[in-house]
Parts: C-alpha cells; sequence; structure tokens
C-alpha cells in the first residue's frame, strides 16, 4: 500500500480544531479528542469497505470543489450530503457507532454524532483533494480506499476495536472478540495406535493399562513446558526493552533544536524528543511545545513586547521557526501530514491579537541552484501567506519573501541531517 489516509486526515483535525469543537459543544478537550481517534478509523474503514460504492466516489470527487474543509465545524456535521453518505455506509450500524463512541469518549450522543458528522467531512476533503491533486479518477480512488482494509483495525485505539464497533463482519471476520494466546506455544502430536477392532471411548479411559494412563504424566510435563517457555519469552521482553528518555528542550542544543524543525525531512518517532501541552491563549488551550514557537509568540505578545516595539527595526531580528510545518521534499503546496495543526494554532493566536502583525520567511539549504532555491522558498511563504488570507487573516500579514541558502549555515557537502537546520518555514513579529 503506498498511502495512508489516516495521515492525510490526521492534519485537517488539529489542536486549534478541538478546542473550538470542546467549546461549541461543551465537552472537554480530551473527551473530544478520543472521540475522533475512535472515528477516524471506523469512518475509514466504512468508506473502504465502500470502495466501488458510485455514491461515496460521487461524494468524494465533489469535495474537492465544494469547501468543506474550509468549514468542518458547521459545514460538515449539519451537510445533507455527509448525512446521506454516513446513511449509505454504516446504514443500521450508524446508531451503535455514535452510541459506542459517545460511551468510550465520555461525551454525549449529540456531540458523538456532530464529530462524525465533522470526521466524515474531513475525510471526504481530504481524499478528495488528494484525488484532485493527483489526477485520480474514480477507479483511482476506489483502489485507494480498498487498499485502508488492511489497517484499519491496527488503527483503532486501545478499548475499541471493530468487535466492539459491530464492524468486524465487514473485513472478513466476524464481530465475535477473538482469543489470542499469549504464548505462541509449540504444538505436540500424540499419535496413538488403535486395533481396528477396538474403538476410542473418552469414558473407558480411566483405565490404568490402557492408553490413557500417558495423560497423567503427560499432560503436566506439557503444562510445565508451555510455563517455561512462557517465562523464557518474558525474559527476552525484558532484555529488549528500550526505554524512551524525554529530553528538555531547554538543553538542547541550537543546531539539534534547528534540526528538529527541518521542513523537507519528515520528523520520525525515535526523535520526537518533545510532547505536546497545553499553551494558555487567553483562556483557550492550543497544544504545542513549552518554549516552542507558540509558547514564545504568546508571550511575547501578553508581555506587551509588540505594542511596545517602535518600528519594524525592533523587530526584524526575532524570528520564530515552525516546529512542525514541513512541505514534502521539493513541494511548495503538499505539506507533511501533522503539519496543518501549527497552521491551525498560527491562526488562532492572530486572532487572539488582531493588531498583532507579521512576515513570513521561507529558507533552504546551500544544494542546489540557488535561483531555484529562492523561488521554492518564496513559493513556500507565499502558500502559508495564501492559506492565511483564506482564514480572513491576509490583512494581519505585511508579507511572505524566500531567502533560498541566503542565511544557510552548514556546508553543501555535510550529511542531509546536518543540512536539515538551514531548511525551514519562519514568521517574525513586524509593524
Amino acid at each position: 500500500m503506498s498511502l495512508n489516509v489516516i495521515d492525510l486526515i490526521k492534519g485537517q483535525l488539529g489542536p486549534a480544531l478541538i478546542s473550538q469543537s470542546a467549546s461549541q459543544l461543551g465537552e472537554s478537550e480530551s473527551g473530544i479528542s478520543k472521540a475522533i481517534g475512535g472515528l477516524l478509523p471506523a469512518v475509514v474503514g466504512g468508506l473502504a469497505n465502500n470502495s466501488s460504492n458510485p455514491g461515496v466516489l460521487d461524494a468524494i470527487t465533489g469535495a474537492s470543489s465544494s469547501g468543506i474543509l474550509g468549514d468542518l465545524l458547521g459545514g460538515a456535521s449539519n451537510s445533507p450530503v455527509i448525512s446521506n453518505l454516513l446513511s449509505s455506509v454504516f446504514g443500521d450500524k450508524l446508531n451503535g457507532l455514535v452510541n459506542t463512541i459517545a460511551s468510550y469518549a465520555g461525551i454525549s450522543n449529540n456531540s458523538s454524532s456532530s464529530l462524525l458528522g465533522m470526521v466524515t467531512g474531513a475525510t471526504v476533503g481530504s481524499i478528495g483533494k488528494y484525488a484532485a491533486d493527483n489526477n485520480l479518477d474514480k477507479s483511482g480512488i476506489s483502489n485507494l480506499l480498498n487498499d485502508q482494509k488492511g489497517i484499519v483495525s491496527t488503527l483503532l485505539p486501545a478499548g475499541l476495536s471493530l468487535a466492539t464497533l459491530n464492524l468486524g463482519s465487514w473485513f472478513g471476520g466476524s464481530d465475535d472478540k477473538v482469543k489470542v494466546s499469549s504464548v505462541d506455544e509449540p504444538k505436540v502430536e500424540v499419535t496413538r495406535s488403535v486395533s481396528p477392532t477396538a474403538s476410542y471411548n473418552d469414558t473407558n479411559n480411566n483405565n490404568n493399562g490402557g492408553g490413557g494412563s500417558i495423560w497423567k504424566w503427560l499432560l503436566p510435563l506439557l503444562l510445565l513446558l508451555a510455563a517455561g517457555y512462557f517465562l523464557w519469552k518474558q525474559c527476552e521482553k525484558k532484555k529488549t526493552t528500550t526505554t524512551t528518555v524525554a529530553v528538555d528542550s531547554t538543553k538542547m542544543s541550537s543546531d539539534t533544536a534547528k534540526v528538529m524543525n527541518s521542513t523537507d525531512t519528515a520528523m520520525t518517532s525515535t526523535s520526537a524528543a518533545k510532547v505536546d501541552e497545553n499553551i494558555d491563549l487567553n483562556g483557550m488551550a492550543l497544544k504545542g511545545y513549552k518554549g516552542g514557537m507558540e509558547d514564545k509568540m504568546i508571550a511575547f505578545l501578553k508581555s506587551d513586547g509588540y505594542k511596545n516595539a517602535k518600528d519594524d527595526a525592533a523587530l526584524k531580528d526575532t524570528w520564530y521557526d515552525f516546529d512542525h510545518v514541513n512541505f514534502k521534499m521539493g513541494s511548495s503546496t503538499e505539506l507533511e501530514a501533522g503539519s496543518q495543526g501549527q497552521l491551525d494554532n498560527l491562526a488562532a493566536i492572530l486572532k487572539a491579537f488582531p493588531d498583532a502583525k507579521i512576515k513570513i520567511g521561507g529558507y533552504t539549504d546551500k544544494t542546489g541552484n540557488e535561483t531555484s532555491n529562492v523561488k521554492l522558498s518564496t513559493a513556500r511563504a507565499n502558500f502559508i501567506k495564501e492559506w492565511l488570507t483564506k482564514q480572513k487573516l491576509g490583512g494581519q500579514v505585511l508579507g511572505a519573501e524566500g531567502y533560498g541558502s541566503q542565511f544557510a549555515k552548514v556546508d553543501a557537502k555535510a550529511s542531509d541531517a546536518e543540512r536539515a537546520a538551514d531548511r525551514k518555514m519562519s514568521i517574525r513579529f513586524a509593524k
């Protein structure tokens, strides 16, 4: 399978949207986040199970031009198109899905239903956009959806399964719970010869001289072997278990921090040393790093640092690097999965401080043609500016500029990991 579509959709369901949904629905952010975590693979599974359904394919192809991604909170949850799609996909399982997610996440059924509409809108909108950007016809979309069947069950969070959602039979299984042995015990086959004239009867195995007597010592031996095998496996697990240690971001070198801010290199699970936490934005919680971009920007604006700046010269040397906004290699229009959340956070900050104005900068490393580097970095900066304009925040963006490798410090012959420090997107306040 070439693509996990859930990675496409997660960018639309970032911290800002979770916070807004919690406020609008009167639920906790943790409950909203938990519900979305259960609904997203269920919705993708539903669409995958209907990968040849003309109604599903029509909804996806029409989503790219419907603007549904721009109004997930209102338009998606109340859209008759989404309602009809859900009825077509889930049928009589729809109410059960809503109730199960509500119980699992600790939210009301009404909130669960609204979130289901929102998640479905984000799903068809994201897949529709991907299909349009990559020139996929309905056959291509059908194949893409069909590819998701093998991964849906593995993406459900702890506490949920296809069985608990009453969806197990969709993927060739059953809705019954499957018992899985905790140890892969070796199979032992015992062959006993039986005379042609004798019939085997379990009730006659009490005869000490008969074949049944072998089980008096063989069964305990097998149990002992199984117990020994289990203990051995547990010891092996302890030897191979590694402990992940969180790294204090304040102690990281600036070069390491810049590598983690790379716009062309996707972050891997082994490099994720920071943990998201709530950043206070005038009473609204944003998910971000302590000491990260959002935290520093909000602290500066709350301190009246922007208000007291006399002119642009006082602000031009302080840039804030994005922690998460990464473009795909060589692209100025396709973001890496997980980038949307920090753009949503930036929009939320600008809305909370409407007097603040910013400039956007794009940077590359020293490799490649400098003319191309400037063009690419400029296009990326303008992409973010245009996105903010669509959020009705364009008036707060005073400029977007690409600097290519003008400020790059790492030699072009260095490793890609070292050069990643020079590839980034940044913003600064402006007057």
